[in-house]
């Protein structure tokens, strides 16, 4: 049996002030700030300090679990770069660094759907427990925006295709769980004590920096480490469930706009294109040139069989995906290439 939740709020309770997309207006210009990103070590997160630091100071916050000093090498040297080698369990370490700070992007968190699975009370620990330090952290010391790092998972199967934000939640794995529970905790944090929280709801995203030999690896890096090595990538279940890939800068420019608009609330981040996971592996066969045939596992537990993001809401505040899948697994192959 499916548990399902309706979302947080709907079309006819919306707050007008702050959900009408025609009020909003882009009024903090993301320049000169003091940013804080947690998980800032990991992909998305160093991907989002590149773009930040050369006009921002930059803290990053990230306990080196799944995020590397690798990916942040090139910035490190930067004086406008401060690295705290910490867990957002932490909370009073949360309170110190925040103190002054304009902008948090809260990117840290187990992210796998499969580890949720096998250990959902870390990721309990670490999504639930670990937003609300986050939360509570930013109110105590009046930052002037939360951008939260959601995810598509909290839509579960039975949506109708494409998916928006007013469509029920239909959790299906501990990892969705926590997510939607951090949604709870912005919209409460916004509502209850005046502090402005984005929850970006993340589709596929893929890019440089995606760890490829992780166990919960990607399927994007997981498949185009596999063909580099000439093996067949692994397709878990019959291929045909679909994904909205969405690539790493589309991702940065969609949460930069939460930054800089006045925009709260919940919005789809994806590429508004779909694709099966069969077309995706054929595409990166063929990309690198190889003559290989996925080999067909098991479904893992947990996982979605549909996805594909509505983004007219994400695009009434200013965001236009600008990559196709094509051109993003060019860049993706490219870096994961240069790397070896």
């Amino acid at each position: 049996m499916n548990f399902v939740l309706t979302p947080y709020y709907n079309s006819n309770t919306l707050d007008q002030k702050i959900w009408n997309p025609q009020r909003i207006k882009f009024c903090e210009p993301m320049n000169q700030k003091k940013v804080v990103i947690t998980g800032g070590a990991g992909f998305i997160g160093s991907n989002l300090a590149d773009e930040l630091i050369s006009n921002n100071q930059v803290t990053i916050i990230d306990d080196l679990t799944t995020g590397t000093l690798n990916n942040i090498a090139k910035i490190i040297a930067n004086q406008k770069v401060k690295v705290v080698s910490e867990s957002i369990l932490n909370l009073q370490m949360l309170k110190n660094i925040f103190t002054g700070v304009d902008v948090v992007f809260h990117e840290a968190a187990i992210t796998s759907v499969v580890q949720s699975v096998r250990d959902p009370v870390l990721t309990n620990e670490v999504n639930i427990k670990g937003t609300l330090n986050v939360l509570i952290a930013a109110r105590d010391n009046k930052v002037k925006k939360v951008v939260f790092a959601s995810s598509a998972a909290v839509y579960g199967d039975g949506n109708t295709i494409p998916i928006n934000e007013n469509m029920i939640t239909n959790l299906q794995s501990p990892y969705a769980l926590t997510k939607l529970t951090g949604e709870y905790y912005c919209r409460l944090f916004n509502d209850l004590y005046g502090l402005p929280t984005v929850c970006l709801r993340y589709f596929n995203v893929y890019g440089p920096r995606q760890n490829p030999n992780s166990e919960y690896s990607s399927v994007i890096p997981s498949f185009i480490s596999r063909v580099l090595n000439d093996c067949s990538p692994i397709i878990y279940g019959d291929g045909n469930q679909t994904r909205d890939f969405v690539f790493i800068k589309d991702v940065i420019q969609a949460n930069i706009i939460a930054a800089e608009s006045n925009a709260t609330g919940v919005f789809n981040v994806g590429s508004g294109n779909t694709t099966t996971i069969n077309n995706l592996a054929q595409k990166i066969i063929t990309i690198l040139g190889r003559k290989l045939k996925p080999l067909y596992k098991e479904a893992r537990v947990g996982e979605v069989r549909n996805s594909l993001a509505d983004l007219s809401l994400v695009n009434s505040i200013g965001y236009t995906p600008k990559y196709t899948l094509e051109g993003g697994l060019s860049e993706t192959i490219e870096s994961i290439m240069i790397s070896k």
